[in-house]
């Protein structure tokens, strides 16, 4: 029985009324595979009475359809993380290499936010930092959707690329890194305590492509929490109290990330076989020349198609690492 003055807590009704409604929609979902299911059945004995080939061919197609909604949510099963029903923040660097590696880091963003749209998720620009002469020195996004982090923490790491740089008029092949950086929302509720006297904010002049709507005043934020060395800037939003909000949000997740790494790293001290994702020790390799292959080189999994996976088709990868992860218990 709930105590007199819970509805009192709004916050803390809504996130039960929020869970409880998740919930419901896991329950929905099977209820509906199992009922699709019963009803192919039905099908398939109609068929074989009829020897109908559109009948075949429906069955054929709703076999497939079941199949793959079974694949998402043995998938979404294994999303069992404190953070991993949340929203992420994705940051993206651009590695040495100048300008090929920076135009990789555009590619990058790109092939994640194909991914986010093919997921109905909503992206938000949070920070980005053109590259000198194209390409983008580093970006941060926030990735809103239910399972986002979840899934986009396979993402987490080195991305090398091998390709003809177009940048290069003798046509040489060259390679290129980028580092993807994934954090996840973190709710006000957490026990994640930050200091006024722990922060150093400073307001700068937005940068941007200039003309008419160059930003005339200071809204660009950047905050730098003092005992860690952390720093965060925003600068897409409209006002400085935006852009501090969401500096904000992204520090929060920073020293989150911060914590959930030492809890981790007291983990690998019984565990013999932690590696850690260092700069220059790759997770997933884009090769367009001599050949086109995309390998994931913790999995093993690679294709052929690049230009799918350019495109947003990355789900084949982040499945083939949650499995491994929960394979090895981690």
């Amino acid at each position: 029985m709930l105590s007199e003055g819970f509805w009192d807590e709004p916050e803390q009704a809504q996130k039960i009324v929020q869970r409880v409604a998740a919930l419901r929609e896991r329950v929905n979902v099977f209820k509906d595979l199992a009922r699709d299911y019963e009803d192919l059945d039905v099908l398939v004995e109609l068929g074989e009475e009829e020897q109908d080939q559109d009948t075949a061919n429906e069955v054929r197609d709703g076999l497939a359809s079941i199949s793959r909604r079974v694949s998402e949510l043995e998938l979404a099963v294994l999303l069992g993380g404190p953070y991993d029903r949340g929203n992420a923040i994705m940051s993206l660097h651009a590695g040495a290499g100048g300008t090929e590696a920076q135009d990789w880091v555009e590619m990058l963003l790109r092939m994640y936010m194909r991914w986010a749209e093919r997921r109905r998720f909503k992206v938000e620009l949070l920070d980005l930092l053109p590259g000198d002469e194209a390409g983008t020195k580093s970006a941060t996004i926030e990735i809103t959707g239910r399972n986002a982090y979840g899934y986009l923490r396979s993402e987490k790491g080195v991305h090398r690329l091998v390709r003809i740089s177009p940048f290069d008029t003798a046509g040489r092949r060259h390679t290129s890194f980028a580092s993807v950086d994934v954090l996840p929302e973190v709710d006000d509720e957490l026990e994640i305590q930050i200091k006024p006297e722990d922060l150093k904010i400073d307001t700068f002049r937005s940068g941007g492509a200039g003309g008419q709507h160059v930003n005339k005043t200071d809204s660009a934020v950047r905050i730098t929490h003092l005992p860690t060395g952390i720093v965060v800037s925003c600068q897409n939003e409209r006002s400085q109290l935006s852009n501090r909000l969401a500096a904000m949000k992204m520090l929060k997740a920073r020293l989150t990330d911060l914590e959930l790494r030492k809890k981790e790293e007291e983990l690998a001290a019984l565990r013999s076989d932690h590696q850690e994702i260092a700069w220059g020790s790759q997770i997933r390799s884009y090769v367009f020349h001599p050949y086109s292959l995309v390998k994931d080189h913790r999995t093993g999994l690679e294709t052929g198609n690049i230009n799918a996976v350019m495109d947003g088709e990355i789900d084949p990868f982040i499945a083939a690492y949650l499995k491994d992860k929960a394979r090895a218990g981690r």
